[in-house]
């Protein structure tokens, strides 16, 4: 479009250069044949016939660049050339009235005389101008190849054999010569009126429409090529130039010829200008596709543009298309037929066609009895197509064309509506993914943000105390998870707890975890001892749990001055328990959260106490650390995590949470993580000084 735009105003300023110098040598011209009468003078004849010419192909040039813009429809270009015809032809038919009007006759009226016949010479001029320019231009339209050699040719023997007429002129017995060059103009001008490409790629009205106007301006040229010859108009022009008068005779026969041509070549296409339009229509049709396919992006709507355009492509009355969700075959979008209709012959035909459903099917029908609730229906449809639309062998759905008269659908037809069915296949397809790469990265982005919150759930830092180090690692398997860890500032001198997992994994798990942090910090507040926390936060999610979600629980406190640990186990991993290189497994009974909510749950929760020595230990950890496998399915279980504590006890407790980390993802580097971890470590470090 920007090219264009340019070569547009390119023409523009280029044409303002070419109408200075018509106008330059238009005014010469005028101010010569005002001033200087015409002698019987070689030198005044050659200017004068010079000065002509040269205003002449001023003239054509420009309005070559003029109709080369519009040429892309020939059709109103034709009609402008037509009135451009009828100018000349007015004039011609009239100028003998004026010839013998006593307004132009009489010497007194000689100069005013002059100036009329100057402005309809110039008239003549450009009409004929214009009239030649766009001869060129339909010459060289939707040609394959260059043929302007030819006529370049033409119009070389054109203004040669105009000349010659001047030559003629002055000595009649050299007649022989222009006979000559007009012989040869003569077989040029039909060289040239045979190429006539363009009109094949009209559409049938616009050959109809060609017609018509191909018999008017053929009448007209033949006409004033009579009128050129014999007419007041034709003796002035003679006397204005020889040569202008022979040249305008030429370009009325080149015209004459041409649209005698045209007349036949529109009238022999006609049988075959609907098979053009229909391949024009269904080129046009794809393309429009093909532009669907990369701009429109919802699915209706390109359902409904597919089964409109499937009508101008099948000339059929009726369309309409089936497409799989959810393995079940759905109407999408339907044309020119009801809903109700649409479905129940679509049921009627995929029936009685099963097993034959992958290549395209026309079928005959004098009409379609279908019953809608209580009544019966005749759905008047003689023919009906439908193709499969295929991706990659698969059949995603059907497009469906439905015609009401006697003319069935033919193999050109099969052949429209199963390409067509491809392109829109594939449409639908991409329509689809892009739905759900948009759903897909809608989810992501409510992810990430979900991911956002769950993290500002958990704590931002561990507690630092004099006595207690403290380390915690938490990585969900997905997006967001449903491991929970928490520390609770119960007192100056008491530090409570948590860690939890629930059941299953995602969304679901984590909007649970966050509940879960409500309760435990609002009963933390409350209550001290372990036991009774779990109990309250079991009663608390009696209403929030459904029967396949439960939660495993991790609960305690240390005292900050003793080192006293009190912990409750409901239903959750072991905490290990490392007292210099000595590893114990601590398993308090309880039943997870949300498995019971009586007495079984209570009478099953015990509590543990004891108390930390120096350098003691305590791992807390989700079972995503345990179950982590590798890619022999292999679990890096209990034991392979206890050798790790054991061999790094005596260090730092950040880089036994670090080794640990690093061996897991060692372990499990072949094996995409499926479970979240969760990660807790303690050390008691009390020194008396």
């Amino acid at each position: 479009m920007k090219s264009f735009i340019d070569q547009t105003i390119n023409f523009y300023v280029n044409a303002s250069k070419k109408l200075e110098n018509i106008i330059f040598f238009g005014v010469i011209l005028f101010i010569f044949k005002i001033l200087f009468t015409i002698r019987p003078s070689s030198v005044f004849i050659t200017i004068n016939e010079f000065l002509v010419f040269i205003t002449l192909g001023a003239i054509t040039i420009y309005l070559v660049g003029v109709v080369k813009v519009r040429i892309v429809n020939p059709i109103p270009i034709i009609i402008n050339m037509g009135i451009f015809n009828a100018i000349i032809f007015f004039f011609s038919s009239v100028s003998t009235k004026f010839g013998e009007d006593s307004v132009l006759s009489g010497s007194q009226k000689g100069l005013f005389k002059d100036i009329v016949i100057v402005f309809v010479v110039y008239m003549i001029i450009f009409s004929t101008s214009y009239i030649f320019a766009t001869l060129k231009e339909l010459f060289s339209l939707r040609q394959k190849k260059d043929n302007s050699s030819i006529f370049n040719t033409m119009v070389v023997f054109m203004v040669v054999t105009s000349f010659a007429n001047t030559v003629y002129k002055w000595d009649s017995s050299l007649s022989y010569i222009r006979d000559a060059f007009w012989v040869v103009t003569i077989i040029l001008i039909f060289i040239n009126s045979l190429k006539v490409a363009w009109i094949a790629f009209l559409q049938k009205k616009q050959k109809l429409y060609l017609l018509f106007l191909s018999v008017i301006l053929f009448t007209i040229f033949i006409f004033n090529s009579i009128f050129s010859f014999d007419s007041f108009l034709a003796e002035e022009l003679v006397k204005f130039s020889p040569a202008l008068s022979f040249f305008v005779q030429i370009v009325m026969l080149y015209g004459a010829i041409y649209f005698g041509v045209i007349f036949f070549t529109a009238l022999f296409h006609l049988p075959t200008a609907e098979v053009f339009d229909r391949k024009a229509e269904e080129l046009s049709s794809m393309m429009d596709l093909s532009n669907l396919m990369t701009q429109v992006f919802d699915f209706k709507e390109l359902a409904e543009s597919v089964t409109t355009t499937t009508n101008k492509v099948c000339n059929s009355d009726s369309a309409w298309l089936l497409t799989y969700e959810n393995n079940q075959l759905n109407l999408s979008a339907v044309t020119n037929i009801s809903i109700v209709e649409a479905e129940k012959i679509s049921e009627i035909l995929l029936r009685e066609n099963k097993g034959k459903l992958n290549e395209v099917k026309t079928l005959h029908h004098e009409d379609f009895r279908i019953q809608i609730q209580n009544d019966t229906k005749i759905v008047k449809y003689k023919s009906i197509a439908f193709a499969p639309l295929k991706v990659q062998n698969k059949t995603n759905g059907f497009l469906f064309a439905a015609k009401k008269d006697n003319y069935s659908f033919d193999d050109d037809d099969k052949k429209a509506i199963s390409s067509y069915a491809d392109y829109a296949a594939v449409a639908l397809e991409n329509a689809k993914l892009i739905k759900e790469s948009l759903e897909k990265e809608r989810m992501e982005k409510e992810l990430d943000v979900a991911r956002e919150v769950q993290y500002k759930l958990l704590p931002h830092s561990t507690p630092k105390f004099d006595n207690l180090e403290t380390a915690a690692t938490f990585i969900p398997a997905f997006e967001v998870g449903g491991d929970y860890y928490d520390f609770f500032n119960i007192n100056e001198n008491l530090l409570g707890f948590v860690v939890a997992d629930v059941s299953g994994k995602g969304i679901s798990a984590a909007f649970i975890m966050a509940e879960i942090k409500g309760i435990f910090q609002s009963l933390a507040k409350i209550l001290q001892n372990p036991r009774e926390i779990i109990i309250k936060a079991n009663e608390t999610l009696k209403h929030s749990l459904d029967k396949k979600t439960f939660i495993t629980a991790i609960y305690g406190t240390i005292e900050l001055n003793t080192g006293k640990v009190s912990l409750v186990r409901a239903g959750h991993t072991p905490v290990i328990y490392c007292n210099h290189n000595k590893i114990d497994l601590l398993t308090p009974k309880g039943i997870g959260l949300g498995l019971d909510f009586g007495e079984k749950f209570i009478n099953n929760l015990k509590e543990l106490e004891f108390y930390l020595k120096n350098d003691d230990i305590l791992v807390l950890y989700s079972d995503g650390i345990s179950e982590s496998k590798n890619s022999k399915f292999e679990d890096f279980g209990i034991e392979r995590l206890t050798e790790v504590i054991r061999e790094n006890c005596d260090k730092p407790i950040d880089e036994i949470a670090n080794k640990i980390m690093k061996e897991i993802s060692l372990f499990s580097q072949d094996y995409k993580q499926h479970d979240d971890i969760t990660l807790v470590i303690f050390k008691w470090n009390f020194r008396n000084k």
